[in-house]
């Protein structure tokens, strides 16, 4: 049997070694070795196999040129029986041609170009077992987030029992991530980005929808000249600002707002208030919950329950509330039908001084011009590999054409990473799209 995914990632993982040059295996052996994790090695790629078909396997590094059966095929024979073991490809600088064949039969997690870096070979080995664990992890979530959604539709008395229990379970859920964060030393965006998906995967309707408000948001807190310490609170709250709706029923999520009868908009506005109970137990995200309990408040108070209006509503609110409600009305979450970029605009316009605070629909309108279709900010730029150096901050994850993550947001850039892609640009024939603050 294969060790179970989600236990946590570490250096008592299981390797593989495919190569048919001892010398090779010899030196991976010498390098992973006293790092504590435990190695095998294979000559041949029917080694290999015989040895998966017996022993517990996290990850395999098979190099690419080897008799009888190749890299690729070892891999996409190892991708078949064992999807879940990591495979990771090691080339030369003449197999670039073939590498695309491995990657797209074996689904490879990553290649590494021989001679390599110890460094950066040990760095991509943890870093794929990180991602196996977190994987696994969210997995385990999503299965967690539907059992308490088939609970939910049994439960049939005691509403504001169900909310406090609801509340408690999300807790629970956030403790647990909270958890994982720190058992895979991931970055703070990282992790919210997971608690996000937590939305997502419960209806697919609104995949994206809190990222793409994340990004909104940024850009119109940096129109208004707010700090970086602010921004990324604001971006904080995008991200979550949707999570108190694990708890409602699916009759609340499976009609747009407005269609909804007055009782059932009565509980489904309950969800702010709920997403901020629960991340007010995680001191990071005290500040971005007060801000997600108010950004479903209109600007002239009418109907907040806080009493809360005007500037008294946080200012990270009022953003949240334009650019939410923004990509809403184009998704068809608020209204039955989907409204152009352009008329969602026009509505946002129209509820400035209302639901909405003027002054971020001004903002708002001159970061997205006229035609309401929103585009990256002019402070982030976008650039090709050729124009890359060592230093520069990723603004975004560089992802290829088939899905595969090369390199992560927030990641600064060194002579190996550069090398990377343009590697994989040379190898795939494709320009990946890369985006940074600086040119």
């Amino acid at each position: 049997m294969m060790q179970d995914a989600s236990s946590p990632a570490g250096a008592s993982a299981t390797l593989l070694f495919i190569d048919d040059e001892s010398n090779i295996l010899a030196a991976l052996k010498r390098l992973f070795r006293p790092l504590g994790y435990n190695i095998l090695t294979a000559e041949s790629g029917a080694e290999a196999l015989a040895l998966l078909e017996k022993e517990s396997v996290d990850l395999v590094i098979s190099d690419m040129r080897m008799p009888q059966m190749n890299g690729a095929e070892v891999l996409e024979q190892v991708r078949n029986r064992w999807p879940n073991v990591v495979r990771i490809l090691l080339t030369g600088y003449a197999d670039l041609t073939s590498t695309v064949a491995a990657i797209n039969r074996g689904e490879i997690y990553r290649y590494i170009s021989k001679p390599w870096d110890d460094n950066d070979i040990v760095l991509i080995v943890r870093d794929a077992l990180e991602r196996r664990h977190l994987i696994a992890e969210k997995a385990r979530l999503e299965a967690l987030t539907l059992r308490q959604n088939e609970e939910l539709k049994q439960l049939n008395a005691g509403l504001e029992d169900k909310v406090r229990q609801r509340t408690e379970e999300l807790r629970a859920a956030m403790a647990s991530l909270a958890q994982a964060h720190e058992h895979l030393k991931k970055d703070y965006f990282a992790t919210i980005q997971v608690f996000a998906n937590l939305m997502e995967l419960r209806k697919g309707a609104m995949a994206g929808h809190s990222r793409r408000v994340a990004q909104v948001c940024r850009s119109i807190a940096r129109q208004m000249g707010l700090s970086e310490n602010e921004i990324q609170t604001i971006e904080a709250a995008a991200l979550l600002h949707n999570i108190g709706k694990i708890g409602l029923p699916d009759r609340l999520l499976d009609h747009p707002y407005f269609d909804l009868p007055y009782a059932e908009r009565t509980e489904f506005d309950k969800h702010p208030l709920r997403a901020a109970a629960a991340l007010m137990a995680l001191a990071p995200l005290v500040q971005a919950a007060e801000l997600i309990r108010h950004h479903r408040e209109h600007y002239d108070g009418m109907g907040n329950r806080s009493g809360l209006r005007g500037e008294a509503i946080p200012l990270g609110a009022r953003i949240l509330s334009v650019a939410s409600d923004y990509d809403a009305l184009q998704e068809g979450l608020l209204g039955h039908e989907r409204m152009m970029p352009e008329q969602a605009l026009d509505t946002i316009d129209k509820g400035g001084g209302m639901r909405y605070d003027p002054a971020v629909v001004g903002a708002f309108r001159r970061v997205v011009g006229s035609s309401g279709h929103y585009g990256h900010i002019e402070a982030e730029f976008q650039v090709t590999s050729n124009q890359l150096h060592e230093g520069m901050l990723l603004t975004q994850d560089v992802i290829t054409g088939d899905g595969m993550l090369l390199l992560l947001k927030d990641t600064v850039l060194n002579a190996a990473h550069i090398r990377e892609i343009r590697e994989f640009e040379q190898s795939a024939g494709e320009p990946l799209a890369i985006f940074t603050h600086s040119i």
